[in-house]
């Protein structure tokens, strides 16, 4: 069985952060492990409150899995100040894991702004360059390039390209924010494009579809030959979880996805 980290907040819904990938993590076959990094308060409804934990003891924490269990992969999630982003970058420099897959979290689906300017610019700068993928939906892209939201195909795939120029192998530009339909999803490298579409879900269980993709292709990757089939893998497991989301009835906002529809 293949070891996967997560290193991403809390939810106490479990729609989304750390508990939705160990929930990813478990539906996927491989066994999940975890690093803090902030406590929040969210629900269906939104978040309301965040604390990061010291980077001290986000250190102590990677430390100790790292010098424990062999780790194959690892899906990142939010980093909510510098000093965090800081050791993270510091560990994985130490300890060379060789599938990363970045969710570069920076605010949540109610506006909610997770990272400063700062934090922002260390993660474009200093931590792209260290991970094999990342997957921003259309605003975090933008935030990244300080450039305004691509509304289109052509201007998608632009700013997918130059986020590879920033030093990640891999980048998913995720179209669930467009008008229409559909839901795109661009697979990019350098050397291909490859467009994923899939129909619309006519549904309100949509809470931690960012975290539970991310985490999803970071179980699928040990697992597969290639990125491009881990991420088809993994978007083909979470468009079942987003339909059968509907199965389930948790909150008074936006539910989670059925991570174990398979099941029950």
């Amino acid at each position: 069985m293949y070891n996967v980290l997560s290193i991403a907040g809390t939810d106490p819904s479990s729609g989304a952060g750390i508990q939705a990938d160990l929930k990813t993590f478990s539906a996927l076959g491989v066994y999940g492990t975890t690093v803090i990094t902030t406590l929040i308060a969210q629900n269906t409804c939104g978040v309301q409150s965040i604390y990061p934990v010291s980077s001290s003891f986000v250190a102590t924490q990677l430390e100790s899995i790292f010098s424990d269990i062999c780790i194959h992969s690892i899906k990142i999630g939010l980093l909510s100040k510098p000093s965090i982003i800081k050791v993270v970058i510091e560990k994985i420099n130490k300890y060379r894991i060789p599938w990363i897959v970045l969710d570069p979290v920076m605010t949540s689906s109610n506006g909610y702004k997770f990272l400063s300017n700062h934090a922002i610019k260390m993660i474009k700068n200093d931590l792209l360059p260290l991970v094999s993928m990342i997957t921003p939906n259309l605003p975090e892209a933008a935030l990244l390039l300080d450039s305004i939201i691509a509304k289109d195909e052509d201007h998608i795939i632009s700013q997918g390209k130059k986020l590879l120029l920033l030093g990640c192998k891999v980048v998913i530009m995720k179209g669930g924010h467009l008008e229409g339909n559909l839901s795109p999803d661009w697979f990019i490298k350098s050397d291909e494009v490859i467009k994923i579409n899939t129909p619309k879900i006519n549904t309100k269980n949509t809470h931690g579809t960012g975290c539970t993709l991310s985490a999803a292709i970071a179980a699928k990757r040990p697992q597969c030959k290639n990125w491009f089939q881990a991420f088809s893998d993994a978007k083909t497991w979470l468009n079942q979880s987003i339909i059968h989301g509907n199965k389930l009835s948790i909150g008074k906002g936006n539910g989670p996805v059925h991570h174990f529809y398979q099941w029950w």
